[in-house]
């Protein structure tokens, strides 16, 4: 079946982009990674005014969602402009709690919406590190079926992406909510978190294709531009295709959870965790996550020692690219859930 975005959905990717150009993230990102969370918090804000956090948030807690499809419209663009914090964290925050409903969510799903409220989360089955959980207001850990609110971010651990900090939460914290729904909550919540990473590394990727093409077109070898070469060529048109094929796998998820949620009337995003919306968030995150992991190689290869140091840009994205193919489901984990859906 043809899939095209809307004209309203098209204009809200453009908005974003406009808003994130005007922002200039790689200062973000260098404030980000040095502790000032300051120029973050506040982009974050911006982003926020423009809806973005309110698309994982049902309307009955002030936001607009779950909607699917503008979700990965609104990550593509975040992961374009390498835009810092847990976003893909917050988003299945937003799904965790709507599903556990009561005085959790009436207390946290209206500051996500609002951008008033940055969060970061642990699910088991996903590993036991909370990005960027130092800058949350809040960091929520579930095992089995109980939500609980850590009572601090933890200890740091080492990261790929010094803009991408992790810590493992302080145990304990006192149960927030508990119960068979909570399980169910955290395996749509888990979905969300692996359905937003893979577009913001697909939206990874894409930066890292255009700003390699712009660069071997105008550096030269031989009193020519390398870009002119059939291997640069070649190398160039695989990674494009890489991407290319990931997108459709990554809107094709987003139907399948909006249908979901139809289906379900739950207004949680997929609620039930059925399995065919599992494979295919598991289909769309292998792929984004693998084609955006080849743009940074692609990248880093033909811009020579130059696409390592710190004074470019594009070593933030280059350094985001690995971590987002590995974050909320490696490769073969993935490959798994869908032989498995």
């Amino acid at each position: 079946m043809p899939f095209l975005l809307t004209d309203e959905q098209k204009q809200f990717g453009q908005s974003l982009d406009a808003l994130l150009r005007a922002a200039g993230t790689p200062a973000v990102l260098r404030a980000w990674a040095a502790g000032d969370h300051g120029p973050g918090r506040a982009l974050w804000g911006r982003l926020a005014d423009a809806g973005v956090f309110a698309l994982a948030v049902p309307e009955a807690y002030g936001g607009v969602g779950p909607l699917p499809v503008e979700a990965a419209v609104a990550c593509v663009e975040l992961g374009r402009h390498a835009v810092p914090g847990p976003v893909a964290e917050t988003l299945a925050a937003g799904v965790l709690l709507a599903g556990a409903g009561g005085p959790v969510a009436e207390e946290w799903l209206p500051g996500i919406a609002s951008g008033a409220a940055v969060v970061s989360l642990t699910l088991e089955g996903y590993g036991p590190y909370a990005p960027d959980a130092d800058a949350a207001d809040a960091v929520f850990t579930v095992t089995g079926d109980v939500l609980r609110l850590a009572p601090g971010p933890g200890e740091p651990s080492a990261s790929a992406d010094p803009a991408r900090r992790l810590f493992r939460p302080e145990p304990g914290g006192a149960p927030v909510a508990k119960g068979p729904a909570i399980r169910a909550a955290a395996r749509a919540a888990g979905d969300t978190a692996a359905f937003a990473t893979a577009a913001l590394a697909l939206g990874c990727g894409e930066e890292l294709l255009r700003a390699t093409v712009a660069y071997v077109k105008q550096r030269t070898q031989f009193g020519v531009p390398v870009g002119s070469f059939q291997a640069v060529k070649h190398r160039l048109a695989d990674t494009l295709l890489g991407l290319e094929f990931a997108r459709p796998l990554l809107y094709g998820a987003a139907v399948e959870l909006a249908s979901e949620v139809s289906r379900t009337g739950a207004g949680t995003g997929s609620a039930e965790g059925s399995p065919g919306a599992g494979a295919a968030v598991a289909a769309a995150k292998v792929a984004a996550g693998e084609a955006g992991y080849a743009a940074a190689r692609t990248a880093l290869q033909l811009h020579g020692a130059i696409g390592y140091t710190e004074e470019l840009d594009l070593a933030w994205w280059l350094r985001r690219a690995r971590p987002l193919r590995d974050a909320w489901g490696t490769p073969s984990a993935c490959r798994a859930r869908v032989l498995a859906g």
